[in-house]
């Protein structure tokens, strides 16, 4: 087994790579692919409106920093912002299976570590990713659209499957040694658990996407939003996270919280032109109604909202609207499921 800080930061090194870093497995292992050539390495965690919390572990990003300090590479996050919103809307390579554009995402991001690249005179970028490991985004002809597209033709590296593709620059003027680099190709993690085992690699996250834009839930959830809303913001992405969403009318939409922490989330992204409705006294939602046309849906939300709290089998139920609008109230018959079920966006 190898130490477990590969590059001490007293260590002398030869040479300065940039690494996209996902924290999951893959990621890691051409980091420590690199770090055993003698070779200062900067990881890039790149974090979107799409993604999940950092100290996520159960299927969304790795928290990067252990690993950093374990085996002797710095890490600085990047946030892509509205940037990724705009190509998500109209991908030049057009979507995955769900809204995922994974072709033009991965562009983006290693044109952000070009320019990391530049401003520190640092030698090559490299990435984690494995030949044909996954549909369209990692195939041969792809990978090399990628890197035209990026800028980085001749300086973008993929140690995992280096040996199975053209030479780089780095490794043609000798920073890099080639056959110290891997040959993996395809969906088989055996050789890269191999590795993790001699490297001492231990903690590291499932193969699960931690994208949310593969998701197809909130694939439909986005599709709606972008059908129906001429402009929006973080706040209107962070909602499509929670809660069940309901669209009334092409002018009218309706989020329902499922517990108290969407709840809070709800009240959190509320805007001001936003009512938020609750039944008083008991267990209850916030319903969030978000019009462009008024209040002609009110009574109905109301109705949906009554459905989901604890007093959904009373013959009439008492909504009021609790945020700056005067404590309104709605007497109610609680929704019928099935009647509701037709506008809920699966």
């Amino acid at each position: 087994m190898l130490k477990d800080n590969l590059n001490p930061p007293n260590k002398a090194t030869r040479g300065h790579g940039i690494a996209l870093f996902s924290g999951g497995l893959d990621s890691s292992l051409a980091i420590l692919l690199v770090l055993r050539q003698d070779i200062k390495v900067t990881a890039l965690t790149f974090l979107t409106h799409f993604g999940c919390e950092i100290i996520d572990q159960s299927n969304c990003s790795h928290d990067p920093y252990p690993a950093a300090a374990k085996f002797g590479f710095s890490v600085r996050l990047v946030h892509l912002g509205e940037s990724l919103i705009d190509i998500v809307k109209s991908p030049k390579y057009g979507h995955g299976r769900n809204m995922n554009p994974c072709v033009d995402c991965r562009i983006l991001m290693l044109r952000e570590a070009k320019r990391y690249m530049e401003l520190v005179g640092a030698d090559f970028v490299f990435t984690g990713e494995v030949l044909a490991q996954r549909p369209k985004s990692q195939f041969r002809d792809m990978l090399n659209v990628v890197e035209r597209d990026s800028g980085l033709k001749g300086y973008l590296v993929r140690p995992l499957s280096a040996r199975l593709l053209p030479e780089t620059i780095p490794e043609a003027t000798g920073l890099l040694d080639r056959s110290r680099l891997e040959n993996i190709a395809g969906r088989s993690r055996r050789r890269q658990i191999e590795l993790a085992n001699t490297f001492g690699l231990t903690e590291y996250p499932s193969p699960t996407a931690g994208c949310l834009l593969t998701d197809s839930s909130y694939s439909n959830r986005l599709r709606d939003l972008l059908d129906y809303t001429d402009a929006i913001d973080f706040r209107d992405l962070n909602l499509l996270k929670v809660g069940r969403h309901f669209r009334l009318d092409k002018y009218t939409k309706l989020v329902v919280g499922r517990h108290e922490e969407e709840n809070r989330k709800i009240k959190a992204n509320a805007k001001i032109n936003h009512l938020m409705l609750e039944v008083l006294g008991v267990g209850s939602p916030i319903a969030l109604y978000i019009s462009s046309r008024g209040e002609q849906r009110l009574a109905e939300a109301a109705a949906i909202t009554a459905r989901y709290s604890d007093a959904k089998y009373r013959d009439k139920v008492e909504v009021t609207c609790v945020n700056d609008c005067d404590g309104r109230k709605w007497v109610v018959s609680p929704a019928d499921p099935e009647e509701i079920s037709q506008y809920l966006i699966r």
